[in-house]
């Protein structure tokens, strides 16, 4: 009888988690329910599955509102009837036009209309829903004669008068008003809750008739969806039989290529794992790979294949990755096995100029209707919760400012405050909007809107109601289609190394760059700036301390550098063995035997399985289990408890010492944060090569591509003194020489106009297009008159430089142009046939100190370039001791002068710690470290230079300097502004530094972690 239930998945409307109303309906009796959430069909497929675990007959429907009014909902009779609405829907999403008052002509829905809004005739399939409380006007005549077409609608939204007041509150979110403007249609009913079906039943016992009508519709409404058989594109070429010879003789021809003629391992590997994928019908989704790649490819387009997919021997001949999986002994079960029930997953990585034209192609090449983008669930989160409700309850942008940013226990302890933070914590991990995936394509056999209406995001690719836990269940295997600027700046270094060297590299040749000699050089002493992946100071921190020097050693570092590893104190184990590989022993053989490359400690999600497997002798499915806990995609602690339990059974049986098997399993359970598998490791290791290997002979090429990428890490200025001290020559941008994006001519390096901070991206397009078109400017008076630009645009460009070709001062030029636009009109401004002489003005000569240049570099793009940060300094003390000196300082206190390029904010159990990053006078970089009590005292504030004062520690050929004090260094006066005061440090603020944050449970000491160094016994 309840034929109208929402879910929170009503957006900012419902308030009730799914298998919570599901568990009410138990409680209350109902045998059958619709699930009807407002424009979507998102809960839809949970709820079947929940309501068949506890005998609930399912139904699946629509509430169709328009501007927030109930026009009708929509019963599925059918599979055919969920797919009419959601074409329905779709074309209005799409359109982005109203709901019709009345439905269209459905043939397997069945239409309730409110009682309120019913139309004047009604079709066959069609009913007037009636609520309790409007019973009584059904003593009038004219709705007696309309009592065979009533069904009982008593909606459901909320379960308590607490949840009511939510749900109000989401109205108010929603409608965008304080709680005390919402209005009685702006939310439902007080009566939209569950009773128990025996009372609802009393209410309409005097019309039998509708109850009979109710029951006869649910009847009626019969929806089946088989979860077991997948719903992907089934066959790329026609057949199952002709996919698999097409995915057979690719695998053979690369094969071939890539290990010769008379390989029988990697022959016999290819075999085994091509039987695997045609007895699992997976032959179309590697085809379909494969496809995708190769249009890549014949576009000219670098493409990165890596996870899991990278186990694959067929992938790699493919050319789907780029990872031998014999040479790192990565197992192809671990991706894909006839035990396995989810599906395979390839994560293909693309620049982020090039993915938009792959994804053209591949809605393009399988057709609109069978191509969407995953959806996803963007949930109320802490600081998004309080900003919202205190919104509602009318709370100033200060007082909003203060709850978002700091923890609860500093809010104010006023009563409003209160009800923000009761209201709010009620809200958190509900879902708030609707957003499309990153990454995850789905392609199916059948329209996709048999399975979901479809929006229509600004991006401009249609997306699916539901999220990728949800399209796994019921039966997709995503294509995860990333983009990554890493891959723009390899891409990018080569077309310009090309352009500018006349060099045609080919950095697809993975054995060009992977163990190159000088690369391994610069990667065992931490130069990898710019790099992907192994650029972040901890990173760099991390090669130094293992003297990394080849590609197996970074493998591991790709993997230990993550948060589970880091947490489970492995990471730190891991750099002793490394360093000291005869000062441990291998506590239990099963180390040695399954981790012996890794010196016995857990480093890849594979390692805990192998332990647990080959240890305790659990069987796949627990291994699979606890494959997916590890790598953050299945975190159920019911599931894990029961693995645990019978983890300790199986040591029990074989007979394993109590002691050492909890040491075992405390180790598995400490590296359950996330990390990597081992072939996403590689994966990332090769296009960390890649891009080294660029960095390493083509330094200023490489760091251009990084400019033009917008960075990686670090901001601008960083790269751009990476430039500086690999040879290039920083020139500021040039209405002549500049294009949007940074310039190279030879070793010259242009700022591209994108830099300038004020400039109209639209404004600065088109400067670089007229130019283009009609050739250079021939002085500021031409640019006047050929771009329309007004004084704040020309001061920019005078400011910066970018008019220095005219061979004038900036004070001639400020002059010169304030003259022209004074009486200029922009309706003359064209290319005149005859253009008219230049009129010269007799200009003063205005003095101007050598550093107001670098001010105004400051003021537009945020770094000086004529000049560096310690010119502008008040002293000329440049510190004791350099960078390139610290290794030899061990335990020594130094005193430096450096300028500040990051900070890592890093929660210790102590209190709040950073790690900093600096250049020195020679600009080289090294670390820092400042502890609670330090930074009490002598806290950072802000970017420039700073007097450092403290202790080296040489750890594993790494020094960092534990600072005890430092002071910020005053820079001059800014002698743009010598004649007021309040000018003068005002720039100043401008300098910036790189600040990342960090929210995560301290780590645990080196005490705490005791990782047993030597054999236990057995």
């Amino acid at each position: 009888m309840y034929l109208n239930c929402h879910s929170f998945h009503s957006l900012r409307y419902g308030t009730i988690p799914l298998t919570e109303l599901v568990q009410q309906a138990v409680i209350c009796g109902v045998k059958t329910m619709a699930l009807t959430d407002i424009n979507t069909v998102t809960g839809i497929y949970d709820f079947i599955k929940t309501c068949e675990e506890v005998n609930i007959k399912p139904l699946v429907g629509i509430e169709f509102r328009c501007n927030h009014q109930l026009r009708y909902i929509g019963l599925a009779k059918n599979a055919d009837g969920l797919a009419e609405m959601n074409r329905f829907l779709t074309k209005h999403n799409f359109e982005n036009s109203p709901l019709p008052l009345t439905a269209p002509s459905f043939n397997s829905v069945c239409i309730i209309y409110p009682f309120e809004n019913r139309p004047m005739e009604l079709k066959d399939q069609e009913y007037i829903g009636i609520t309790p409380d409007q019973l009584p006007k059904l003593f009038l005549p004219e709705w007696k004669a309309l009592l065979h077409k009533m069904v009982i609608l008593q909606s459901v939204t909320f379960r308590t008068k607490r949840e009511f007041n939510l749900h109000k509150i989401l109205r108010a979110i929603d409608t965008n008003v304080i709680l005390s403007k919402l209005t009685v249609d702006d939310y439902c009913k007080t009566s939209e809750v569950m009773i128990p079906l025996e009372e609802l039943l009393v209410k309409f016992e005097e019309y039998p008739q509708i109850i009979a009508n109710t029951q006869e519709l649910m009847d009626e409404c019969h929806f089946e969806f088989d979860f077991k058989t997948p719903k992907n594109k089934k066959y790329y070429s026609g057949s199952q039989e002709s996919d698999r010879q097409l995915l057979t003789n690719l695998a053979q021809e690369g094969l071939f290529k890539k290990y010769g003629v008379d390989n029988s391992q990697a022959t016999a590997r290819v075999e085994k794992e091509l039987k695997v994928i045609d007895q699992l019908e997976f032959s179309g989704y590697f085809l379909i790979t494969w496809d995708i790649i190769q249009y890549s490819t014949s576009q000219g387009f670098l493409h990165i294949g890596r996870g899991s997919g990278a186990n694959s021997i067929v992938s790699y001949c493919l050319g789907i990755t780029d990872i031998c999986p014999i040479e790192l002994d990565l197992y192809f079960e671990r991706f894909l096995n006839v035990n396995r029930k989810s599906p395979p997953d390839f994560d293909i990585d693309w620049s982020w100029k090039e993915r938009d034209t792959i994804l053209r192609y591949i809605f393009d090449k399988y057709g609109a209707d069978h191509v969407a983008f995953c959806g996803t669930n963007v949930e109320f989160k802490y600081r998004s919760i309080f900003r919202e409700v205190g919104k509602v309850f009318g709370l100033p942008k200060e007082e909003l400012d203060l709850l978002a940013k700091n923890p609860m226990q500093l809010h104010d302890k006023n009563p409003i405050v209160k009800l923000v933070q009761e209201y709010g914590m009620l809200l958190e991990k509900y879902p708030n909007q609707r957003s499309m995936h990153s990454c995850g394509i789905l392609i199916s056999e059948e329209p996709i809107t048999n399975y979901t209406p479809l929006e229509m995001p600004p991006k401009g690719f249609p997306i699916v109601l539901f999220d990728m836990h949800i399209a796994e269940d019921i039966g997709f295997e995503k294509f995860d289609i990333l983009s990554q600027r890493g891959i723009g700046h390899i891409d990018d270094s080569v077309k310009l190394i090309e352009k500018n060297r006349g060099i045609k590299v080919d950095i697809r040749d993975t054995s060009l760059s992977k163990n190159e000699a000088k690369a391994n050089y610069f990667l065992s002493h931490g130069k990898t700036i710019g790099c992907f992946y192994i650029e972040s100071p901890a990173m760099r921190g991390l090669l130094r301390r293992l003297k990394c020097d080849n590609y197996k050693t970074l493998v591991a570092a790709s993997s230990i550098i993550r948060p589970g590893v880091a947490q489970s104190g492995m990471m730190k184990e891991y750099i002793f063995r490394h360093n000291h590989p005869d000062k441990f022993e291998y506590f239990h053989e099963v180390f040695k035997e399954q981790l012996g490359e890794t010196y016995g400690v857990m480093v890849y999600q594979e390692d805990v399985i192998k332990i647990a497997l080959h240890y305790a002798g659990l069987p796949a499915a627990d291994g699979d289990i606890l494959r997916r806990a590890m790598s953050g995609k299945g975190r159920s602690k019911a599931a894990l408890q029961k693995v645990k339990d019978n983890y300790f059974a199986c040591c029990a049986q074989k007979g394993h010492p109590v002691k050492l098997s909890e040491e075992i399993y405390r180790q598995i359970e400490s590296f359950a944060g996330y990390s990597f598998c081992k072939a996403h490791s590689a994966s990332y290791a090769v296009e960390s090569y890649q891009s080294l290997y660029l960095k390493v002979y083509y330094p200023i090429e490489f760091m251009v591509a990084v400019i033009n990428n917008q960075g990686g890490f670090y901001r601008t200025e960083v790269y751009v003194h990476e430039a500086k001290m690999s040879g290039a020559t920083i020139q500021n941008p040039c209405v002549n020489k500049s294009d949007y994006e940074t310039t190279l001519y030879r070793i010259d390096v242009y700022l591209g106009l994108m830099h300038l901070e004020g400039l109209e991206s639209k404004l600065a397009h088109f400067i670089v297009n007229e130019r283009e078109k009609n050739g250079e400017f021939n002085s500021l008076e031409d640019f006047i008159n050929r771009i329309p630009i007004g004084i704040e645009g020309i001061q920019i460009l005078i400011f910066i430089g970018a008019f220095r070709f005219t061979g004038k001062t900036k004070n001639q030029l400020l002059v010169i142009a304030r003259l022209i636009l004074v009486n200029f009109k922009p309706e003359n401004r064209n290319l005149m046939l005859l253009q008219e002489p230049i009129k010269e003005y007799t200009l003063p000569i205005l003095e101007r100190s050598p550093f107001e240049d670098a001010f105004d570099e400051i003021e537009l793009l945020s770094f000086p370039v004529s000049c560096t940060p310690f010119d502008l300094l008040q002293t000329k003390y440049r510190g004791d001791v350099m960078a390139k000196d610290l290794l030899s300082h061990h335990k020594k206190t130094v005193k430096m002068l450096a300028y500040l390029i990051s900070r890592k904010h890093v929660p210790t159990k102590m209190g709040t710690m950073y790690f900093g990053t600096w250049i020195d006078i020679e600009g080289e970089y090294f670390d820092t470290a400042h502890f609670t009590k330090s930074l009490e005292k002598y806290p950072f504030q802000g970017g420039g230079c700073y007097l450092l004062l403290g202790n080296v520690e040489v750890d594993y050929h790494f020094p960092t300097i534990t600072v005890t004090k430092m002071a910020k260094m005053p820079f001059i006066p800014d002698p743009r502004y010598s004649n007021t005061n309040d000018r003068q440090y005002k720039v100043h603020e401008q300098i910036r530094e790189d600040v990342s944050m960090t929210h995560r449970a301290p780590y645990p000491q080196e005490h705490e972690i005791n990782l047993p160094r030597h054999k236990m016994s057995t």
